[in-house]
């Protein structure tokens, strides 16, 4: 693994850095932007005048809205000028497509890039990075960051704690998902001063109207086919992809595919059970998104349960080779 922060402070201080630019992907989560909150006070306890700014294109989520008045936090949606930076972080964020347009800008732009991020890496990713940091068996990129705390040798202030335990509570969801090690970072983050309950009810939001008709209308309009015993669901909704997958695996699909179309852009969300990853093995990210988003000239990756892909073409013809994927891969693995 190596001393990553060392790595980083290496290439900042060998640098006449300035200024950073923390990247977050759209509709960013409380991990991304606790991720960055915390990362960018690390980089000031041995940098005090180094200027941070941290950007998501389109918006935030609506649970980090509440997160960034907790944490007295800013986060642009405007396009950030990325001439006023001398090196760019990208977190929680693993293809630039997760950048919308600015992806352009990160692409023609001669500066440093650093990713840190728990997904698995993806291959464009990596070739404009200039350090890589992607730790897949990390259960947040919170706890990422965390662990170079601890590399560097510097203990988190309580605001920063509450950042850390909030990302890694709402990537684990409530830490259903949490490994080993996650639950040795927030047993240190209690010990800086965490209440985990005052915490948690930051992350607790009640499902809006629009979200609960997406959700509704996913389960209206799916299309059920079963591969080798498997349950796999097929929907589309205009918005709120993410949500509506997760919840037709909760009534019952192995995996729940729901894409939205807008002329030929297509964004498409994956969800499995925790049985589809124990007993196939099948990584959502690795295994689904990245080949489909290479099918449809965009890019797709995630987690081994959750993942997503962005590109261009007709949805139904993506919903055709995502079914002729798993095909192909699940012929090993009848559900039994």
């Amino acid at each position: 693994m190596g001393n990553s922060f060392r790595e980083i402070m290496d290439l900042i201080g060998g640098r006449d850095v300035k200024s950073i630019l923390i990247l977050c992907h759209q509709n960013a989560d409380p991990d991304a932007i606790c991720s960055s909150y915390s990362l960018l006070s690390l980089l000031k306890h041995f940098k005090p005048d180094i200027y941070g700014e941290v950007a998501s294109p389109e918006s935030v989520s609506k649970i980090s809205k509440g997160i960034l008045e907790r944490l007295m936090m800013k986060v642009t949606n405007d396009k950030p000028d990325f001439s006023r930076a001398n090196v760019i972080f990208m977190l929680d964020t693993n293809t630039v497509q997760q950048l919308g347009e600015w992806g352009e800008d990160l692409y023609e732009s001669s500066l440093p890039i650093i990713v840190v991020d728990h997904h698995a890496p993806h291959p464009e990713t990596e070739k404009i990075a200039s350090i890589c940091i992607c730790r897949e068996n990390y259960s947040s990129t919170c706890e990422i960051i965390y662990e170079l705390f601890k590399e560097a040798g510097v203990k988190p202030t309580k605001d920063v704690a509450e950042a850390l335990f909030l990302g890694m509570a709402f990537d684990t969801k409530h830490f259903t998902l949490a490994s080993s090690s996650t639950f040795k970072a927030i047993a240190d983050l209690i010990d800086f001063g965490v209440n985990a309950q005052e915490m948690l009810q930051l992350l607790t939001v009640p499902m809006d109207i629009s979200e609960r008709i997406a959700r509704l209308k996913a389960c209206k309009r799916m299309k059920l086919m079963r591969i080798y015993g498997w349950i796999i669901v097929f929907s589309h909704v205009s918005s709120f992809q993410a949500s509506a997958a997760r919840a037709l695996v909760d009534v019952g699909a192995s995996l729940a595919i729901v894409g939205s179309q807008d002329k030929d852009k297509i964004s498409i969300s994956l969800r499995c059970s925790n049985e589809f990853y124990s007993k196939t093995g099948i990584h959502l990210g690795r295994d689904i998104a990245r080949i489909l988003g290479e099918q449809l000239h965009g890019m797709g990756g995630g987690h081994s349960t959750s993942a997503g892909v962005n590109g261009t073409g007709k949805l139904e013809d993506a919903f055709k080779y995502a079914a002729k994927i798993l095909k192909e891969k699940l012929k090993q693995y009848p559900y039994q």
